[in-house]
């Protein structure tokens, strides 16, 4: 038997089964006889210690793999170095597989422990999960500041929806003068100083002009005009006052909000360096954020085999249905990390925006009438591609190399001075050879 092109090794299997204060085990021989469990233990080091001792002490002569369901944050404490005895193989396992393994087994309708468990086992003996394998503890670091960005633009986000509802009912109309209120300078002072619309209107355009000049914010007199009149039209709500108040309030918190974002975007820009994926930024378009996104979603870069897997783990690839040989082809699968989709078409938003060669690819794909949606997932799997071959080859991007290189699905173009195989290492000489196509094929 073989999984992704491996043999898979007769091994005992620990399945473990995490919650946020316990955890389940059962142990199972490669022939499937249960050996121990389930038992259930609590997420300490003491109890970890006793329940592995029970296990050593039934664990026949064989290799053994422990695999751990992701559940959240919960299972991260299981996958740390040092946990378990020395020559065990870690493995990790979505909790998406784990429920299609349950339907595989008839047990689509009913989850415990127990049924769980014996999911975890039959993919661990049919060769599923990622091996867990210790990071680089700059590509660690990095991970945890991207993902603390990315909770506090969404809680940015939330606080400038409310910004903009109570700018509605004490302010009506400003809107209209400036669509994006809390993305200009002159929005983001209307709001803090004259969210009461009849204190604008009372000191006119030209003193509201010298206002804004001696906070050193220059305001052209036609759009202090258009404010003015804005405020002499305001029709507030009776809960204007209140909003007025809590208007202030937001703002405080959004002014946080803003200074934690550029803190964690500043020391994104210092870890970014010590981590393999710092060529990412030698791409237009492709700053500290895309790219520290890209690594934080990626993690270990040596477990993926190729650019292949990468995109198929996002859930970009299509959907297809086949039968009695007829073949439909739907949306996107979805099914896959999202954090790594996300990251995915935000590097295809900056090629299409700064890279000329993308430019011109997506324009093609319009002209042959694609929807936005499939020029967006196309711009993805390019810039899927170009990020798989910088990391791996260790250079940066040449505009000319990949304006002349076709991206193709089974293979990325070698840059000239890239490391071999022999450099990159077991898992790196499995993604195969690597060839170049006519660039008309791309299109």
């Amino acid at each position: 038997m073989s999984f992704n092109g491996a043999p898979v090794m007769a091994a005992t299997v620990v399945a473990v089964d995490v919650g946020k204060n316990k955890a389940a085990l059962v142990v199972t021989s490669a022939d499937r006889h249960r050996l121990f469990g389930p038992a259930e233990f609590a997420m300490t080091a003491p109890a970890l210690a006793g329940v592995l001792a029970r296990v050593c002490a039934v664990l026949p002569a064989e290799p053994v793999k422990v695999g751990v369901e992701a559940a959240g944050h919960y299972h991260r404490p299981l996958l740390g170095s040092g946990v378990w005895p020395s020559g065990w193989e870690v493995l990790e396992l979505s909790r998406a597989r784990v429920s299609e393994q349950r339907r595989v087994q008839g047990r689509r309708r009913v989850k415990t422990d127990a049924i769980d468990l014996e999911a975890i086992t039959e993919l661990v003996l049919a060769g599923h999960g990622v091996v867990v394998t210790a990071r680089a503890a700059a590509v660690t670091e990095l991970t945890g500041w991207a993902m603390h960005r990315d909770r506090r633009v969404q809680a940015r986000t939330a606080t400038k929806n409310q910004l903009l509802g109570q700018l509605d009912r004490c302010f009506p109309g400003l809107s209209l003068v400036l669509p994006d209120v809390l993305g200009t300078k002159v929005g983001r002072l209307v709001a803090a100083e004259f969210a009461d619309p009849h204190r604008l209107m009372a000191l006119g355009v030209s003193r509201f002009v010298r206002f804004a000049a001696h906070r050193g914010l220059r305001v052209r007199r036609s759009t202090a005009d258009r404010l003015v009149a804005a405020a002499r039209a305001a029709l507030p709500s009776a809960d204007a006052r209140v909003a007025c108040q809590v208007l202030a309030d937001d703002l405080v918190l959004l002014a946080c909000l803003d200074d934690q974002i550029a803190a964690a975007e500043t020391k994104m820009a210092q870890l970014l360096p010590d981590t393999p994926f710092a060529p990412l930024t030698t791409v237009p378009g492709w700053g500290t954020v895309r790219a520290g996104n890209y690594a934080a979603a990626v993690g270990d870069f040596d477990r993926w085999l190729g650019a292949r897997q990468l995109y198929r783990a996002s859930g970009l690839s299509p959907a297809q249905y086949e039968s009695a040989g007829k073949r439909r082809d739907g949306g996107i699968s979805r099914e896959g990390s999202v954090g790594l989709r996300r990251a995915l078409i935000d590097l295809g938003i900056g090629l299409w925006r700064a890279d000329a060669a993308a430019r011109r690819y997506g324009q093609q794909l319009r002209a042959r009438g694609k929807k936005g949606g499939v020029i967006g997932c196309a711009m993805a799997n390019r810039a899927n591609k170009i990020a798989y071959a910088l990391v791996r080859d260790q250079c940066g991007y040449d505009p000319r190399r990949w304006a002349l290189t076709a991206l193709g699905d089974s293979s990325i173009a070698a840059y000239p001075g890239a490391r071999s195989s022999g450099q990159l290492g077991a898992p790196a000489a499995q993604r195969g050879r690597m060839r170049l196509i006519a660039a008309s094929s791309d299109a």
